[in-house]
C-alpha cells in the first residue's frame, strides 16, 4: 500500500535554494531515513510530507503535489511540538497504553503535570509517547532520539525494528540508522539520492548511503580529472598561433571555452571542517570534587558525597537516566551552580568551554557575522577565516541567525565555545541537531584533544569514539565507573529492568530503592565512588589513555623493525648492511622498552579493574 507519494517537491530560504526536485513513495515496510548537512531542508521535507506546509514552486515553475494514500493514518512528531492544555496524561492519552510509553521514554513520573510547564525536551518525549502509544500507517519523526536517555533510546530502537508501518526519519543517532532504516533518503546540494541496500549492506539504510555517498564523490573526482586533462588539451589547441586560429570552426571554439571554463559543482561545503583552535595550556591540575552533595531547594537530592578527580588527559562520558544529574554535575564543574556540601576545587590554569544543551543566547536578528565579531564591531581576517572553516560562507556570514536552521544555530553555539580556546571542555547533548559530518569533525576534535573533556551523551556511537571511561549516575546521589562503556551500562540497565518485570508486585519496592551494586549512598556506594580514582592517584582514564600510546609505540616500533629487516635482506654493501643493522639493533631495543611499559600498564590496568 502507498501512503505516501511525493513529487516534484521544492524549498528554498530567503537568497538560499533548499532542494530543488525531490520525489519520494513511501510504502508499507519502507523504514527511510532522512539524511544532509544542517541547512539542507531535512525538516522542511518532513513538514511537507506531513501538510504541514505547501511545496515551493519549482526551477521550472512547477508546484509540487503530496498526495496520501486513502485512509493512510498518518503520525507526525514536530522537532518543537505542541502539546495541549492539561495534563501530561490527558495529553497522551489511550489509557494503560499512554501510560505505559510514558514510562519507557523517562515521563512515568510526571504523568499529573501540567503541559504548560514542561521543558522542550519533556514535551517532545510527552509527544513521542502519544504517537507511540496510537495506531499509525504512518510515522514521520523529525529526531525523534533528541533529549532521549540511553534506556529509552534502546526501547525505541526495538520499538521501531518491530513496527510494521511506514517510517520517514530525520535522526543523527547512527546507531538508529543503521539498525532501524532500509533506505535513506540524501539530500546533497538541492539533489535527493534515494540508497537502497543491496549485496553487503543487507537491511541497512545507512550503509547503503556511505556506500553510495563515497562512490559519487570518487566518480565526481575522476570526472573531474578528466575536465581538466581534456580542458589542457584544449587550452592548447586554442592557443596555437593566429593564423591557424582564423581557419577554426566558430562551435570547436565555443565548445573548448566552455570545457576551460567549466567547473565541477560546488561542494555542499568547500573543504573540511576544522573545529581544533588550540588550547591554553593546561597545567597538572584539572578540577577535583570533594565529598560534593547538591539537593533542590525542595530537599531532592542529586548528588550525595561525590569525590571524582578530572585529570589532563581525561575523557569521561557521563550516563545516567533523565533527571539523575548530569546536567547538574557539569554544571558544578563550571561553578554554575554551587554545591550544598562539599568542594569544587579547580587548577589555576583551567580554562572552562562549556557547550550546553541549550547554547548560548543567541540574539536572533543579528547576523553571523556580527555574533562572532563581538565587540570588536567588525570580524577580522581571522573571523572571517574561522567562520568558512565552520562552513558559514558567503551568504550565511550575512544571515541574520533567525533564518538558521537548528542544527545551524547549534554549530554557531560550538564555534563560540571553541573560539575561547578552552583547556577544559564540556559537552552537554553534543550531538542534539548536529548533522553527520559536523559529529565526526567533532569526534575528530577529541581525539587530539589535549585538555580535559567531559561529554554527557546518549549518542552511543559518538560516546564510543570520544571517551574512555564511563561514569554513571543511579539516580539518588552516587556516581560510579562503569565497567564495558556504554554497552556495559544497558545491559546492567535491562537486567535490571527484567528483573524488576518477574518480580511478584507484593514484592515490588519503593522507586528510591535500588541495589547496592548502583552505587548507593551508604558504605557501597562510597567504595564504588572510590574506585573511580585509584589510590595511587592515577585515574583509569590516564591509565587507557597511557595503554593507547604505547601500544602505539609497539605498533610503530614493530613496523620500523620488520621494514628494516626486509630491507637488510636486500643489501649487498657491507657498510649499508652494518648502518641498516645498527639501525635495527635500535628498533629492536625501541620495542622491547615499548613492550616493558605495556606489560606494566596492563598489570596496573588489571589492578585497578580496568576492562582492556
Amino acid at each position: 500500500m502507498i501512503l505516501i507519494d511525493a513529487t516534484r517537491l521544492a524549498a528554498s530560504r530567503p537568497n538560499r535554494p533548499l532542494f530543488g526536485d525531490v520525489s519520494i513513495t513511501v510504502s508499507d515496510g519502507d523504514r527511510i531515513g532522512v539524511v544532509g548537512i544542517n541547512g539542507s531542508g531535512k525538516t522542511t521535507l518532513l513538514r511537507m510530507l506531513a501538510r504541514e506546509i505547501e511545496p515551493q514552486a519549482n526551477p521550472d515553475g512547477v508546484i509540487g503535489t503530496v498526495r496520501w494514500g486513502r485512509g493512510a493514518r498518518v503520525g507526525v512528531l514536530a522537532q518543537q511540538p505542541h502539546l495541549p492544555a492539561g495534563t501530561v496524561r490527558d495529553a497522551v492519552g489511550h489509557g494503560w497504553q499512554g501510560e505505559a510509553m510514558l514510562t519507557r521514554l523517562g515521563m512515568g513520573d510526571m504523568l499529573d503535570a501540567d503541559t504548560g510547564g514542561l521543558s522542550g525536551g519533556q514535551a517532545k518525549r510527552t509527544a513521542l509517547a502519544r504517537l507511540l502509544a496510537a495506531e499509525h500507517d504512518l510515522l514521520v519523526l523529525d529526531e525523534p532520539t533528541n533529549h532521549l536517555d540511553l534506556d529509552a533510546i534502546a526501547f525505541l530502537e526495538r520499538w521501531l525494528a518491530d513496527y510494521r508501518g511506514g517510517l520517514v526519519m530525520v535522526t543523527h543517532d547512527r546507531h538508529v540508522l543503521d539498525r532501524v532504516t532500509n533506505k535513506v533518503l540524501e539530500i546533497d546540494r538541492g539533489t535527493a539520492y534515494l540508497h537502497v541496500p543491496s549485496g553487503w549492506h543487507a537491511g541497512s539504510g545507512y550503509a547503503a548511503y556511505l556506500d553510495g555517498r563515497a562512490e559519487r564523490e570518487a566518480q565526481a573526482e575522476a570526472a573531474e580529472q578528466t575536465r581538466r586533462n581534456l580542458a589542457k588539451n584544449e587550452l592548447a589547441w586554442l592557443r596555437r598561433g593566429a593564423p591557424a586560429r582564423t581557419t577554426k570552426p566558430k562551435a570547436r571554439i565555443a565548445s573548448a571555452t566552455a570545457l576551460v571554463e567549466a567547473r565541477p559543482d560546488a561542494p555542499a561545503r568547500a573543504g573540511d571542517l576544522t573545529l581544533a583552535m588550540g588550547s591554553q595550556r593546561l597545567g597538572s591540575k584539572g578540577v577535583e570534587l570533594r565529598d560534593v552533595s547538591f539537593a533542590w531547594p525542595d530537599g531532592s537530592q542529586v548528588l550525595d558525597g561525590v569525590s571524582v578527580q578530572l585529570e589532563p588527559g581525561d575523557r569521561i562520558g557521563i550516563v545516567g537516566a533523565n533527571g539523575a544529574g548530569k546536567s547538574t554535575l557539569l554544571d558544578l564543574v563550571a561553578s554554575r551552580r554551587t554545591p550544598t556540601g562539599g568542594s569544587v576545587e579547580v587548577g589555576a590554569t583551567v580554562r572552562i568551554g562549556y557547550y550546553d544543551q541549550l547554547g548560548r543566547e543567541l540574539d536572533l536578528t543579528q547576523r553571523v557575522r556580527d555574533a562572532v565579531a563581538g565587540d570588536k564591531g567588525q570580524p577580522s581576517l581571522e573571523d572571517l577565516a574561522l567562520m568558512r572553516r565552520f562552513w558559514f560562507d558567503g551568504d550565511a556570514q550575512f544571515a541574520p541567525m533567525g533564518t538558521l536552521s537548528g542544527g545551524e544555530r547549534r554549530r554557531l553555539q560550538l564555534l563560540l565555545t571553541l573560539v575561547e580556546q578552552p583547556n577544559v571542555l564540556l559537552l552537554d547533548e553534543p550531538t542534539n541537531d548536529l548533522d553527520l559530518d559536523t559529529l565526526r569533525a567533532l569526534e575528530d576534535l577529541l581525539d587530539d584533544w589535549p585538555g580535559i573533556a567531559v561529554v554527557v551523551s546518549h549518542d552511543r556511537a559518538f560516546l564510543d569514539r570520544t571517551v574512555d571511561e564511563v561514569w554513571a549516575l543511579d539516580g539518588v546521589g552516587g556516581v560510579r565507573a562503569v565497567r564495558g562503556g556504554v554497552a556495559g551500562w544497558l545491559a546492567e540497565r535491562e537486567a535490571m529492568a527484567e528483573s524488576a518485570r518477574s518480580r511478584p508486585s507484593t514484592s515490588s519496592t519503593s522507586v528510591a530503592s535500588k541495589p547496592a551494586s548502583l552505587g548507593s549512598t551508604g558504605s557501597t556506594g562510597a567504595s564504588e565512588r572510590q574506585r573511580l580514582k585509584p589510590a595511587a592517584g592515577r585515574s583509569p582514564s590516564t591509565v587507557r589513555r597511557q595503554l593507547g600510546q604505547v601500544e602505539r609505540e609497539v605498533q610503530a616500533a614493530t613496523e620500523r623493525r620488520d621494514r628494516l629487516t626486509a630491507e637488510m635482506a636486500s643489501l649487498a654493501d657491507h657498510r649499508e648492511l652494518a648502518r641498516i643493522g645498527d639501525e635495527l639493533a635500535a628498533a629492536q631495543h625501541e620495542l622491547d622498552a615499548a613492550e616493558e611499559r605495556w606489560l606494566a600498564l596492563a598489570a596496573e590496568a588489571e589492578a585497578i579493574g580496568l576492562d582492556l
